[in-house]
């Protein structure tokens, strides 16, 4: 039998643009809360590094520049207590891409075996990255705090895992999940597990956790600037942990010439080194949870509660399809149906709190419930 060809499926987001057109009716136009799309401006000092460093001209290194390497560990140790070798370390360009190409380059390490662990309501990423290297895509069950639910992986399934992906805090759920249970998991199952952390600057209950708290054996957490500090159309991410994960993802990616441009390298330097603008944005976003969940919540009559971390409201409504038409048909505010992220979070919507200040008060106004 001839396989059948593969059919990119429509992007997610692409499927609520029908919506869009509710907004015109609004002299400001439409409120999109659908897409986790930083709009705060990046810091002056990232933006004049971005522009003065020289070094468009030469190839950049695809492991990341030893200065920029240099401010992740500096990061880390500031943020984690945490001192990870620079040889165990690289960069990215931003995460998604990370995030999608990888399971191809985990297939041709461990031919043998061909299946991706996910938490069933994630990122969507998780799983067409799986699907685009051919390989299946298996979701976890969630525990009902949120986190992913590891006692419930089928032994058959980790036997052929090439991956296990954890994402804490959770997109879309904001979900702190417990990161030591899934590296002790992995260990003993003999699974990497690469652990998406780029909402860890965001972390409302208790501090910001990563993987590599519980050793680098195994496992690699995934970091990106886009949320920390608004670039994310400069497209700057990274990876650590392992060294022989690392070692050769790091080699691998070299060959394809997966490269973060020289001088958002050297804006990356500015921006990690600075806390001072990390600290502005987790207030702008504490306060706009905070006032969003309880406009909505009076709203739609909906108990809508601020997550463990990130910046995403996610909430049951029952109908989300129908929710999501009707607040932008009476407001022209756009947000995502829960089933983008998965079959399980169907009744659910996540509402990204992304744009300024004045466009949520905005918000309360088009409701009535300012």
């Amino acid at each position: 039998m001839t396989p059948e060809p593969f059919v990119p499926p429509p992007y997610p987001y692409e499927r609520i643009d029908r919506f869009k057109p509710y907004g015109e009716r609004f002299e400001t136009g439409l409120i999109d809360l659908s897409i986790g799309t930083p709009f705060d401006p990046p810091p002056a000092a990232v933006i004049e590094a971005l522009a003065s460093s020289n070094a468009e001209r030469g190839y950049p290194p695809s492991i990341g520049t030893v200065p920029l390497r240099e401010a992740i560990g500096r990061w880390m140790r500031r943020r984690f207590d945490l001192d990870v070798p620079i040889d165990q370390m690289a960069a990215a360009i931003g995460t998604k891409e990370f995030v999608g190409t990888l399971p191809q380059w985990m297939k041709l390490r461990s031919p043998d075996r061909d299946t991706v662990l996910y938490p069933e309501i994630s990122y969507p990423t998780y799983e067409m990255g799986a699907t685009l290297a051919g390989c299946r895509a298996v979701p976890i069950p969630m525990t009902p705090t949120g986190g992913v639910q590891l006692d419930a992986i089928d032994p058959a399934d980790a036997e052929r895992a090439l991956l296990l992906w954890v994402n804490s805090p959770g997109n879309p759920s904001g979900i702190l999940d417990d990161l030591g249970a899934a590296a002790a998991w992995g260990r003993e199952h003999g699974v990497p597990v690469f652990s998406d952390e780029c909402y860890v600057e965001f972390t409302w209950k208790g501090h910001g956790r990563t993987i590599l708290e519980h050793g680098t054996d195994g496992v690699v957490a995934v970091h990106s600037l886009s949320k920390r500090s608004n670039l994310a159309g400069a497209r700057l991410g990274f990876y650590a942990g392992d060294a022989d994960l690392v070692d050769y993802l790091r080699e691998v990616r070299k060959h394809v010439g997966m490269m973060v441009p020289g001088p958002v390298q050297a804006a990356g330097v500015v921006a990690l080194d600075d806390d001072e603008h990390v600290e502005v944005q987790r207030e702008r976003y504490r306060t706009r949870l905070v006032h969003l969940a309880d406009v909505l919540s009076r709203w739609s009559g909906h108990d809508i509660e601020v997550p463990g971390g990130g910046f995403y409201l996610w909430f049951r409504v029952g109908d989300a399809w129908e929710f999501t038409e009707r607040l932008a048909r009476e407001a022209g505010v756009l947000v995502s149906p829960g089933d983008f992220y998965g079959a399980a979070g169907a009744d659910y919507v996540r509402v990204a709190v992304v744009q300024p200040d004045e466009r949520i008060a905005e918000i309360a106004q088009r409701l009535g419930v300012d």
